[in-house]
């Protein structure tokens, strides 16, 4: 679980470990302390009374040595996160991967997965990115707000997605016409006939404070040409239906972004 969320509480790793309906605290922290003691995993901070789990590097070896995930070569053990104070949101996106799948889907999710086009300067990292093959798409992406980003920094981060999805880039042997293809397509998502579903979810406050943010985020990206979804994590964790907020339209992006120069 750790190999895939990267920091935790043992409630939360409780959660997944034990039967429903039973509480394994103890038993989840009888082992932390074992795995503690054999250089596996560590605690580089507290969320209210709560340590904060994640593995150490010769965690994250011991688990790759076992194949017991797909290969993640650049992902962090969350340690510097949890120092650095960003505990809290951590916690939240551990809670939304456990509300959105539980154990049924944990060792497909992978979370701060970085999306980058170096023409552009366009760069930033999801929160959370669950393999999801489909018919069209291969993954569902999803971005957690704490509370903690004013709102206009919440829209921006949406609308980095649209732009992100309408980059397109140009594709020909030299002495022919070409063509352009969307970026994402041809670099990220190859298996995909659509850019992936953007979840939102709101966390971190009162829960009508959450209500009232999702009403804004709703107004500050209409009009967006991606699939957007917005919930609570409240909400989520009450197993309530999402508010489709955004529509994906290739046509309006690309009429929206310039074609890039052939040769």
């Amino acid at each position: 679980m750790l190999g895939c969320v990267r920091i935790s509480t043992v409630r939360q790793m409780a959660s997944v470990i034990t039967a429903e309906e039973s509480d394994g605290r103890s038993y989840v922290r009888r082992a932390m302390v074992e795995l503690a003691e054999l250089g596996l995993a560590e605690t580089n901070g507290k969320h209210g009374k709560d340590k904060i789990w994640n593995l150490t590097p010769a965690g994250q070896k011991a688990l790759a040595d076992g194949n017991e995930l797909p290969p993640r070569p650049k992902a962090g053990t969350g340690a510097k996160a949890v120092k650095a104070g960003f505990g809290p949101h951590g916690l939240a996106v551990t809670d939304t991967i456990l509300a959105y799948g539980g154990r049924r889907s944990l060792t497909d999710w992978q979370v701060e997965v970085n999306h980058a086009i170096k023409e552009t300067g366009l760069s930033f990292n999801t929160d959370a990115v669950l393999a999801w093959p489909t018919k069209t798409s291969e993954v569902r992406l999803f971005e957690l707000d704490n509370g903690t980003m004013s709102q206009a920094r919440l829209a921006k981060e949406v609308w980095d997605y649209e732009r992100y999805a309408g980059h397109r880039v140009w594709e020909g042997a030299r002495g022919t016409i070409g063509g352009t293809f969307p970026f994402w397509q041809r670099h990220r998502y190859t298996r995909s006939k659509t850019f992936p579903r953007l979840h939102v979810v709101l966390a971190g406050k009162a829960e009508h404070l959450l209500d009232n943010r999702l009403q804004a985020l709703t107004a500050d990206v209409r009009g967006i040409a991606i699939a957007v979804w917005v919930s609570t994590l409240p909400r989520l964790q009450r197993g309530e239906p999402w508010y489709e907020i955004g529509v994906d339209d290739p046509y309006r992006r690309r009429e929206r972004y310039p074609e890039p120069a052939g040769r």
